[in-house]
């Protein structure tokens, strides 16, 4: 059991690194911190788009193991927090954020959220310049930077890139960022 936490963790190492070594140029004349974390979005985005349609309808209620999350639910995760992150980013109210289908909703359906949740991201992320990092918004109990949430994003679609990354590995699948 322990053989296989150690080499399921070090495939997570992997693939986030993977995701993050991938991610694309910032377009030509963008330099600074604006194109940085556009260009780890833009990356991270493709990764986890394609993983979602690399992973067989059939195989989105796969766990590994029983107290895990399912595959389905991973990319409802990540739907979730980016219509958290970015909408707040975008003005707006949690309340008002779509819901994700339940994890045992069809692939089509839970892809069509994912999609939604990169579309309120795009538009976040489109919105950054380097004169507005530093603006507040009012997120949980507190406020956040933009900046603070737009990196938070990446970042935690990274985590979640290397648990999907691991779970098509699993199914004998190569992940996005293995891809030559």
């Amino acid at each position: 059991m322990r053989q296989m936490f150690v080499a399921c963790g070090a495939a997570l190492m992997m693939a986030s690194g993977a995701a993050m070594a991938q991610a694309p140029a910032p377009p030509a004349g963008q330099v600074g911190a604006v194109a940085e974390v556009q260009r780890s979005y833009a990356g991270v985005k493709e990764n986890i788009l394609k993983s979602a349609d690399k992973m067989p309808a059939a195989n989105y209620s796969y766990k590994p193991v029983a107290d895990i999350r399912t595959y389905a639910r991973v990319l409802n995760h990540i739907s979730e927090a980016q219509f958290r992150s970015c909408g707040a980013v975008n003005g707006k109210a949690e309340a008002s954020l779509p819901k994700v289908p339940a994890e045992t909703a069809d692939k089509a359906a839970i892809v069509a959220a994912l999609k939604a949740s990169f579309k309120e991201c795009d538009t976040a992320f489109t919105s950054l310049t380097s004169g507005n990092l530093q603006d507040l918004f009012p997120f949980g109990q507190g406020r956040r930077s933009r900046v603070g949430l737009v990196w938070g994003t990446v970042s935690h679609d990274n985590e979640q890139y290397a648990t999907l990354a691991l779970y098509l590995l699993l199914k004998g699948i190569a992940p996005p960022s293995s891809e030559k």
